[in-house]
């Protein structure tokens, strides 16, 4: 270890006073330098260029628990504790920054439905139970609002849409594509805040029309819809907090990438055995 503090520092510093600091001869560290590199290392180097890759191809996503599994999926045998100090040593590590916006308007006369889902989030199969909520995401243009239907079974985003205003039109698209994509038989729960969006009038009669029973968090609860928090969270922790985007269209574009090429097909993740959600539904099957 010494021996490589003195390699990364003999461009600023002489070798001789390195080697005197730290507690070595100069004779041992040339030894050291002209010594080929042993087994270990070399197997260093090889499993790193496949973390490299695997975490460019995760967009710079995953961290060691996930990235084992991608690797052993790969045939490549490999513990937690080495892809953790690969990683380290070579700087692959996430930056986030935070930006917060209000999106929750319960101060409405609409009728507010009792929570079915009372915080069981689990599911026997897809179309059970669907939680559908509002976030944002600021653009130099302004912010864009995105809704989103997620079927809990899988974790699997079967709709979402986005808007520059926050309006039932914005959550009845997003419930709109969900049904066309899913054709729910009658029966599925879908559970949502009490926001004015949901409790329109207009999306109420969408989901009564489909045979669709209407569940909603306690008031100030949000807890009562973690599961599409915690969606969001990862989205804005894997794109929108590592970006910044000029207007709308091009975080729409970005926000549609993740959803359907990254995060349904191919994001693997820890509550479905580190598999991605269209896997999950598969094997399922």
């Amino acid at each position: 270890m010494r021996f490589r503090l003195i390699d990364a520092a003999k461009k600023e510093f002489p070798v001789q006073r390195l080697c005197k600091v730290l507690g070595v001869s100069p004779s041992g560290y040339f030894a050291w330098k002209d010594r080929p590199a042993c087994h270990r290392q070399r197997t260093d180097l090889m499993l790193l260029a496949h973390v490299r890759s695997a975490f460019a191809l995760s967009n710079e996503t995953y961290g060691s628990p996930r990235m084992v599994h991608e690797l052993r999926d790969n045939g490549l045998g490999i513990g937690r504790r080495r892809v953790a100090r690969l990683m380290r040593e070579n700087g692959m590590k996430a930056r986030q920054k935070r930006r917060f916006k209000r999106t929750t308007d319960s101060l409405h006369a609409f009728p507010v439905a009792p929570n079915l889902l009372d915080q069981d989030f689990t599911a026997t199969g897809p179309n059970r139970k669907w939680g559908a909520d509002i976030s944002y995401v600021w653009t130099r243009e302004g912010w864009l609002y995105l809704a989103v239907v997620i079927d809990l079974f899988a974790r699997r985003v079967v709709g979402w849409a986005t808007g520059d205003r926050l309006h039932k039109e914005l959550t009845l698209s997003a419930l709109r594509r969900a049904i066309i994509l899913r054709r729910p038989p009658a029966g599925l729960v879908h559970h949502a805040d009490r926001g004015s969006q949901y409790c329109s009038l207009d999306y109420q009669a969408e989901l009564r029309r489909h045979g669709i029973r209407i569940s909603m968090s306690g008031k100030g609860n949000c807890y009562d819809n973690a599961m599409v928090e915690t969606f969001f969270k990862t989205l804005k922790a894997e794109l929108v907090w590592r970006a910044a985007f000029q207007d709308r269209a091009e975080a729409t574009a970005a926000i549609g990438r993740y959803i359907d090429g990254f995060y349904n097909p191919v994001r693997r993740h820890s509550a479905l055995n580190f598999i991605s959600p269209l896997q999950f539904e598969k094997r399922a099957a």
